[in-house]
């Protein structure tokens, strides 16, 4: 069975409408919440500075909202992989 061009033209839009938006608009919070795009341009060290800062003033403004919790972190993270299971298991049989 052969499918209309039409479908895999429309298939690959999506794909690229999707890849677009989780690069430059989905925040992970495996990355602090910025986007892929934020931290590989190095932009994250200074939007989660800034974010820091907000926060901190939010909490002198407010104290009993917060408790004795810390701000959330805000801290760069360090290296991410895709999968880092499968890669420990490469680097063990290696």
């Amino acid at each position: 069975m052969t499918l209309p061009d039409s479908y895999l033209h429309e298939a690959r839009q999506w794909v690229e409408r999707f890849v677009s938006w989780y690069n430059t608009e989905y925040r992970h919070s495996k990355l602090n919440f910025v986007t892929p795009q934020q931290r590989h341009n190095g932009k994250d060290t200074a939007l989660l500075a800034q974010r820091q800062a907000i926060l901190e003033q939010a909490k002198l403004r407010n104290p009993s909202r917060w408790g004795t919790r810390p701000v959330r972190n805000c801290e760069p993270i360090g290296p991410v992989t895709l999968n880092p299971e499968k890669e420990m298991k490469m680097q063990q049989a290696a």
